[in-house]
């Protein structure tokens, strides 16, 4: 009795096409050079990390040792040169709050004073310029838009002097009104050109349906444009606030008194050319009149790099 052993077919070999067998050795090379290549690319961010760490603690020395100069005693602040502290020194903030005619928080009150005066005027009377720009249509817009522009380029130093003799003549000198009136009439042309693009920025459909409510223009600027205004203004904001708390020539030129002093005049006061220079409560107050700054700064930067990014200052 024969039997017959019938054979099964055996599976094919799953290929590319044409039958062939699938050859694995391009997809090991392929992983191989997508490996170096992530390898090779990890190393340059590495690199670029690296070096952005190595600029960023040298432009950040400076801030460093102001720090650790105003913790160290008066007579070793210039013989120990480095970073290193061997003892805290405290000394320096109590001495230098009070070593001037008056408390540093004076001088301090001063300065806010300044601030929140020019902030107003620049929020209020850049955001009308720039509205007036961007959406009236008047004779010679054009013309005078250029003009503003030209303003940008024009040192305040060339204005100092005139500006001066008007004041003086008024009777604003040794007050704040001279570093406080001009922001209230949009002479800081830089605000009104960001503004002028964000506003350009917003569609003109939301200022017809408004008009065909019956809105006029005051109405359109507060409750349509001025409320989508918020990162341009908090921007304004902000760099108003850091160039007026660091304003040192201004203030030196129309505040003679101590009593209207505010923070840069009175750190200067610091420096004696006939006696001793006090260097530690120098330190130690600049650093104290540096945190209103890092503080804005830390809470605003997010509003900062919207209101820059939307309104075409790249």
């Amino acid at each position: 009795m024969t039997t017959k052993l019938e054979t099964l077919p055996t599976p094919e070999k799953k290929s590319g096409g044409a039958g062939k067998p699938t050859n694995r050795k391009p997809r090991v090379r392929e992983s191989r050079g997508t490996l170096a290549f992530s390898r090779a690319q990890r190393g340059k961010s590495l690199m670029k990390h690296g070096i952005l760490i190595l600029a960023g603690g040298l432009m950040i020395y400076p801030l460093l040792w102001m720090v650790v100069s105003s913790l160290r005693p008066n007579d070793l602040i210039f013989r120990e040169p480095g970073l290193w502290l061997n003892s805290l020194e405290m000394s320096n903030y109590t001495s230098g709050w009070s070593a001037l005619t008056h408390p540093f928080g004076h001088y301090m009150i001063n300065s806010a004073i300044v601030v929140i005066g020019s902030i107003l005027g620049n929020l209020v009377s850049c955001s009308m310029a720039a509205y007036a720009f961007a959406r009236l249509q008047f004779t010679a817009k054009k013309l005078f838009f250029g003009i503003m522009l030209l303003t940008i380029m024009l040192p305040f130093h060339v204005v100092i002097v005139p500006q001066y003799i008007l004041f003086s003549q008024i009777g604003w000198v040794n007050t704040f009104w001279p570093l406080i009136v001009p922001k209230l009439l949009a002479t800081d042309a830089f605000f009104v050109f960001l503004m002028v693009q964000f506003i350009r920025g917003i569609p003109k459909e939301l200022d017809e349906a408004a008009r065909i409510d019956g809105a006029g223009h005051p109405r359109i600027f507060l409750r349509v444009i001025l409320p989508l205004m918020v990162p341009a203004l908090a921007t304004t904001t902000i760099f108003t606030f850091i160039w007026t708390w660091n304003d040192f020539f201004g203030a030196l030129i129309y505040l003679t008194d101590p009593d209207m002093f505010t923070v840069p005049v009175a750190l200067r006061a610091f420096v004696d050319s006939q006696s001793a220079t006090s260097w530690g409560s120098l330190f130690a107050m600049s650093i104290v009149s540096l945190l209103p700054v890092f503080l804005v700064f830390l809470f605003g930067q997010r509003f900062l790099i919207k209101g820059i990014a939307t309104t075409g200052i790249k």
